[in-house]
Parts: C-alpha cells; sequence; structure tokens
C-alpha cells in the first residue's frame, strides 16, 4: 500500500494552462499535413552494412530476419505479398524446401491467388525440380482452369522440356474446357511446329463447330488448306461455311474471300458465280465491300458485257433497297422499270411492273394518284411496244380503267390512250365504246375533244355534230366549243348554221370567254363578207359593253371596208365614243381612244382634223392623294397622274389655273434673270468708279441712288407688302442727293425699265388673285 501510495505522489500534475489567448502565430491544418509530406522526402540514413564472418553470426541472422517474416504474417495474413517475400528470402539462401513450405502454407490462406501459384511453379522451375513444378502446374489448372496463363506456361515447360506427348495432353485438357480462340490457335502452331498437318485438321474440325461460329474461323481454315496445297480441301471448307452460315447469317467477307480464292486458282467462271450469287442475297447496305471487289474483278478479268452487269446489279440492288423502304416511292419505280427494261427479259420486268402497280395510293384523291397512274401506262406500252403483245395489252388497259375510281375522279388520258391502242389494232367499234362509256360515266372536257378530234381524222361529221351537242349541254359556257362548232360548220359549207350557233351561243346568260366569241363572230361575218350584219353585231356589242377596244376595233373595221364614205364613218364613230366615254372614271381608255383617233386623222385626214383632234388630247397633271390603311388609319399620301380633257365643262377652271400657273413661273424665272443682269451692271459702275477720281462718298451715293431707281415707278419698296428691304432703303434713297446729270442721263432707262415692269405686275396681281 506504501508503494502504490509513493507511485501515485510520482506522477507529475498537469500544469494548468495559464496564458488561454490565442497565439500570434497560427498553425492550419494545412500547414501540419504539408509539412509532413515533406518530412516523408528527407532521406533517412542507410543501415550500416553488417559483414557476417561465422556461421554463429549468420544463424543469428536467418533468426532475426525469420523471426521479421513470422511477425509480418502474423499481424496479416491475407497480404500475400509478405508471404512471397518470405518464400523468395528462403529461396535465395536455397532453403527450396523451406520456400515450398511457405509457399504451401500460403496456398492455405489463399488458393486462388494467381501470382501465387505464378512464383511457387517458377521456384520449381528455376531450381529443376520438374516433378514438383508439374505437380503445382496440374492442382494450378484443377482448381482454376479458366486462367488461360497457366495452361500457357504449363505448355510451355512441356515444350521446353521436349515432352511433346505431355504438351499435347495438356492442349487436350485445355481444349476440353472450349478456350477462346488464341488457345485453339496456339495448340494448331504447336502441331504444325511438328509437321503434324492432319492432326492440325482435326483441331481445326473440332475448333469451328461448336466454339469458332465466326467468318473468320473459317477462312482461317481455309486458308490453311491452301496453304499446305489441299486445293480440293479449302474449297470444300468454304462450301461448308457458306451451307453453314446460310441465307440468315451470311457475310460479305466470306464470300470475298471465297472469291479471292478461286481467283487465286484462275477459276474465273467460279469467282463471278460466287460474286453473283453473294449480290443476289446480301442486302445492298451490307454489301460495299463486296461490290467494290467485284467491280474491280471485272474490270481487270471480264469484259465490257461483264463490267455492265455489275453496274447495273450495283444499281438494282440499290433501287430494291429504295421500294422495300417506301413502296409508295413511285419515283423509285419509274427508275427502277427504266433499268429492267433496259437489260432484262420480258418475264422480269413484267414482275417489277406487278411488284409497282399493287402499291396503290392510300387515299382516294387524284393529286395522290397522278404519279401512280403512269406506272400503268408504261406499263401497257411496254406491252405494246417493246413484246408485241397486243392481248396483255389490252388487260392491262381494262385492269387499270377498272380500277379508278372514276364516280370520284377519273384520267381523260388513260380512256384517250385505250381508244388510241384500239385504233391501232384497227378495232373502231371498241374505240368507240371505250370512249362512250367515258363520257357516260365521267363526262370530261378532254374526253370530249379527243373523241371529236377522233371522230374528225375519220371524216364522220355528222358524229361530230352529235358529240358537240352533247359537249355543250355537258358546259354551256365553254366558249372554245361553241367557236369550234360554228368553224366545223363553216368548214362543211353550211354557214346559216354556224351563224345560228353564234348566235345561240352569244345569246347564254353565262360564258367563261365572251369576247372571244364576239371576236369569233364579228371575224366570221367579216369573212363571209356580209358588213351589214358586222355592224349590226358592233351595235349590239355596245349596248353590253363600252370598252375602248370595242369602239377602236369597230372604227377600224369601218376604215377597212371598201367604201366612198369609210373615212368619215370611221371618224364619226370617234366621235361618238369621245362622247360615251366621257362619264368614264377609267381616263387611260379614253386617252388611249384620242391617240387611236389622232393616229387615224394622221394617216388619212387633213392638217386641221390632225389639229382639232390634238386640241383635245389631255393634260397630263401630277397629282396627291391620301392614303388609309386597312385600319383606318393615316397611311400617307400618294403620287398620281390625271388627265384632264380640254373639252370636259368642268375642267375649264382647272385648265386657267395652271395655264396662269405656268405663266407666273415664267415670270419668276425672267426676273430672276433680269436682276441677276442689273446686279452685274453695279459691279461694273463700281469697279469704273475709282478709275473716275470720284470720292467714295461719291460712289456711296451713286450706289444708293443707283439701286432706288432700280424700283418701278408705280410702286416703292416701302409700298411693296412682299419686298423684305421695307422702309430703312426708302428712306436712305430719299436722303441721298444725284447730281442733275445723271439723273438726265438715267431717267429714260427708268422709264423704259417702268414699262417692261408694268404688264409683270400686273399679270402677277392677276395670278395672286386666281390663287387666292
Amino acid at each position: 500500500m506504501a508503494s502504490t501510495a509513493a507511485g501515485k505522489q510520482r506522477i507529475p500534475k498537469v500544469a494548468k494552462v495559464k496564458n488561454k489567448a490565442p497565439a500570434e502565430v497560427q498553425i492550419t491544418a494545412e500547414q501540419l499535413l504539408r509539412e509532413a509530406k515533406e518530412r516523408e522526402l528527407e532521406l533517412l540514413p542507410p543501415p550500416p552494412k553488417q559483414k557476417i564472418t561465422d556461421e554463429e553470426e549468420l544463424n543469428d541472422y536467418k533468426l532475426k530476419k525469420r523471426k521479421g517474416f513470422e511477425d509480418n504474417i502474423r499481424k496479416n495474413r491475407t497480404v500475400i505479398s509478405n508471404w512471397i517475400k518470405y518464400a523468395q528470402w528462403e529461396e535465395s539462401l536455397k532453403e527450396v524446401q523451406r520456400a515450398r513450405s511457405i509457399y504451401e502454407r500460403a496456398l492455405d490462406v489463399d488458393h486462388r491467388n494467381i501470382a501465387l501459384w505464378l512464383k511457387y511453379a517458377e521456384m520449381e522451375m528455376k531450381n529443376r525440380q520438374v516433378n514438383h513444378a508439374r505437380n503445382i502446374w496440374d492442382r494450378a489448372i484443377t482448381i482454376l482452369p479458366r486462367v488461360n496463363q497457366f495452361w500457357y506456361k504449363y505448355s510451355y515447360m512441356e515444350e521446353m522440356l521436349g515432352n511433346v506427348a505431355g504438351c499435347r495432353q495438356v492442349f487436350e485438357r485445355w481444349t476440353e474446357w472450349e478456350p477462346e480462340e488464341q488457345a485453339w490457335h496456339s495448340y494448331i502452331n504447336f502441331e504444325l511446329r511438328y509437321k503434324e498437318v492432319d492432326k492440325a485438321r482435326s483441331i481445326y474440325e473440332r475448333y469451328i463447330l461448336p466454339v469458332g461460329r465466326s467468318v473468320k474461323n473459317w477462312i482461317k481454315y481455309a486458308r490453311f488448306e491452301d496453304k499446305h496445297g489441299y486445293i480440293a480441301h479449302g474449297r470444300r471448307v468454304f462450301e461448308r461455311a457458306v451451307e453453314f452460315f446460310g441465307e440468315e447469317h451470311v457475310d460479305e467477307t466470306l464470300f470475298v474471300a471465297f472469291a479471292r480464292f478461286e481467283e487465286m486458282q484462275k477459276e474465273m467462271e467460279r469467282v463471278r458465280v460466287i460474286y453473283k450469287y453473294a449480290l443476289e442475297r446480301i442486302p445492298k447496305t451490307q454489301a460495299q465491300e463486296l461490290f467494290k471487289n467485284y467491280t474491280m474483278f471485272e474490270k481487270k478479268f471480264g469484259d465490257r458485257r461483264g463490267i455492265e452487269d455489275v453496274i447495273v446489279n450495283k444499281r438494282r440492288f440499290q433501287y430494291e433497297e429504295e421500294v422495300k423502304a417506301n413502296p409508295h416511292n413511285y419515283d423509285a419505280w419509274f427508275d427502277y422499270l427504266r433499268l429492267v427494261e433496259s437489260d432484262a427479259e420480258a418475264d422480269a420486268v413484267r414482275d417489277v411492273y406487278e411488284r409497282a402497280i399493287a402499291n396503290m395510293p392510300p387515299i382516294q384523291e387524284k393529286r395522290h394518284w397522278r404519279r401512280y397512274i403512269y406506272l400503268w401506262i408504261n406499263y401497257a406500252l411496254y406491252e405494246e411496244l417493246e413484246v408485241k403483245d397486243p392481248e396483255r395489252t389490252r388487260q392491262v388497259y381494262q385492269a387499270c380503267l377498272d380500277l379508278i375510281p372514276h364516280k370520284k375522279f377519273t384520267f381523260a388520258k388513260m380512256w384517250l390512250l385505250y381508244s388510241q391502242f384500239e385504233i391501232r389494232q384497227k378495232n373502231l367499234p371498241a374505240a368507240r365504246r371505250g370512249l362512250g362509256s367515258a363520257i357516260g360515266k365521267c363526262p370530261k372536257n378532254k374526253l370530249f375533244k379527243g373523241y371529236i378530234e377522233l371522230e374528225l381524222q375519220l371524216r364522220e361529221f355528222d358524229r361530230c355534230r352529235k358529240l358537240y351537242e352533247k359537249y355543250l349541254e355537258f358546259s354551256p359556257e365553254n366558249c372554245s366549243t361553241w367557236i369550234k362548232f360554228a368553224e366545223l360548220e363553216t368548214i362543211l359549207g353550211d354557214v346559216e348554221r354556224a351563224r345560228a350557233i353564234f348566235e345561240l351561243a352569244i345569246g347564254q346568260p353565262r360564258l367563261d370567254m365572251p369576247e372571244v366569241l364576239w371576236k369569233s363572230y364579228i371575224d366570221f361575218e367579216i369573212e363571209q363578207e356580209e358588213f351589214d350584219h358586222t355592224r349590226d353585231l358592233y351595235q349590239r356589242l355596245l349596248q353590253r359593253t363600252q370598252h375602248v377596244k370595242v369602239w377602236i376595233s369597230f372604227a377600224k373595221f369601218e376604215l377597212s371596208v371598201e367604201a366612198p364614205q369609210r373615212l368619215q364613218r370611221s371618224r364619226q364613230i370617234y366621235e361618238e365614243a369621245n362622247k360615251s366615254m366621257r362619264s368614264c372614271e377609267e381616263k387611260e381608255e379614253r386617252l388611249m381612244l384620242m391617240e387611236a383617233w389622232r393616229d387615224l386623222e394622221a394617216a388619212f385626214g387633213s392638217d386641221q382634223d390632225l389639229e382639232r383632234v390634238s386640241k383635245l388630247l389631255p393634260e397630263k397633271v401630277k397629282k396627291r392623294r391620301k392614303l388609309t390603311a386597312e385600319d383606318g388609319s393615316d397611311a400617307g399620301w400618294e403620287e398620281y397622274y390625271d388627265y384632264i380633257f380640254p373639252e370636259d365643262a368642268a375642267n375649264q377652271p382647272n385648265l386657267k389655273l395652271l395655264a396662269m400657273a405656268k405663266m407666273w413661273k415664267r415670270q419668276q424665272q425672267a426676273e430672276d434673270e433680269e436682276e441677276e443682269e442689273d446686279d452685274e451692271e453695279e459691279d461694273k459702275e463700281k469697279e469704273e468708279a475709282p478709275a473716275e477720281g470720284k470720292p467714295e462718298e461719291e460712289g456711296e451715293e451713286e450706289e444708293g441712288g443707283e439701286a432706288s431707281s432700280e424700283k418701278p415707278a408705280g410702286k416703292s419698296p416701302a409700298e411693296d407688302p412682299e419686298d423684305p428691304r421695307g422702309e430703312e432703303e426708302e428712306e436712305e434713297s430719299r436722303g441721298e442727293e444725284r447730281p442733275s446729270g445723271e439723273e438726265k442721263e438715267r431717267q429714260p432707262r427708268e422709264e423704259e425699265k417702268e414699262k417692261e415692269r408694268q404688264p409683270r405686275e400686273e399679270e402677277k396681281e392677276r395670278s395672286l388673285r386666281v390663287r387666292g
């Protein structure tokens, strides 16, 4: 107890910190870590070298080292590096048995450690312990059969020892596990090193079926046979590969290798067959390299036909891919058919046509059918012109016409082509029957025109008349039909019938081009030289419309008629037109009429008549008008040209105002010119005054007097409200005194100027009054 108490007394007490204020220099955690890192880099002095001189020292050294290794292992058994260092140290002392014991103890700890097995086996091989090494490798590949490194090391050791049978046995055990490709190739290369070709072939046979399910392994097998001179075996391997992969898993690299193999054997026909076979079965997107090699082969060994076949096949595959991606891409079908027609048999072309026309548009709208219908047309033309099969052509036309939904829309082109085909086959009743059914099912302008054209070519005029009647019942507003019907009757010599047709036509309540119809009727009467009827037609037309072109045409007609009063009649029509168009809002049309009248008088009239018409021509005036936007807001002003006709009474004040404005503008220009002349004279007098020796004051007085004398006598500057100079100049002029001689010289000059200015001032006052 006493000792315990004494021990307690010996423990020093912890000193209490009196100053708890922070230190002046603070140390951060970052500084502490950096200093620790820097001190690690400081090199410690190496331990001193110890020389062992006797066996006792050696034993002490071994004991010390073994104790250290054992302590490290005891601290952490799972660190395999400690075991390996321990075993390697024992091995360096030639203590193989001890090293072996250490490795075994380590394997008990972790028997799946690959590095441990490798170090163990390498130690045995270094010390020439072959049986021990074999034992270790056997144990390793039994425990870890998927570690390829063990198999490689084991087989390499047996081969280095010359134990070929043992090496082969190792490879056989390895192949039972179906390893990766490199293991098989190592086995094959091993057999080839010892010239065992048959055994290598048997390995290939075992390898390619269950394991080597890739094209490159078959190609390697075939090249192996080719390399050793077994051509038939190599060809057989390629054929088996094609059968093995079939059409579902076909690959272009296999066919390229097969073709090159045959090319090396100078079997050109076989190469060509292989390429064509492959191109027929491989999709276009996966056969780029195949096409490239085929093209190169044909360029080297083929003729022109062969090269063309390559290109055609390439394009065919491209079109096949396009139509597979979008069956309704009719442009792709057209290109495909054009290609096939140029280089294929009739059955193949028919097959492509049948595939194309099977893709009907999904919607029954004419815009979707426009491209599709040309497939049928091209099909029929191919059968008729290329194959020379009329019966099949007829079937194509009839199938197409049955397919079109005529109640919604039709294609007149198809009906007309069918009728023309029947006419070429000298089957007129069938052609008429087809066009008749077309008009009955779906009448169209194009159908009527085509049927009438057909009958006209056949000179069946009665049928043409009936067709025109049906046509006009279907479309009475079509002016071109009325005109064509009348022309037909005119050609046949039935003028009264043609005139009756024209009369019926102009009596229709609605027409699409009435001006064309009236012009045709008038031209018809002029051709028949029925001038009275023509005048009557013009009068009737002018009752319906007052268009300027009708008046001009009427006047030109009267001028063209050979009669003594033709000029007077034409002039009279122009006068009537001018009177009737005075209220017309479109003044450009009236101007056109007056210009035509002026041209008439210039060509056939006298100078007086031409002058009279020229006075009637309007004045072109630029005006401004206010614009209003759609929302009612102000959109600014725009300039436009208006025409003022002299004979319009309402425009007389405007014309007077325009004339006075022009006169005032001319006066202003004349006054500006006179003022410039006076300024020039004053400058000259100023230059002459110093030369005569007059004082400057007199010159100033003269200048002032001259300036005052330039004003007109009737109006002084002070009296003129427009003169900006005002009263100052007037006072100046009053205060100045001039010599009497100069006044006498200048008086006549001032009087002349005053006489000239008086009428101008009067004109100015008149124009100002008009403006006011």
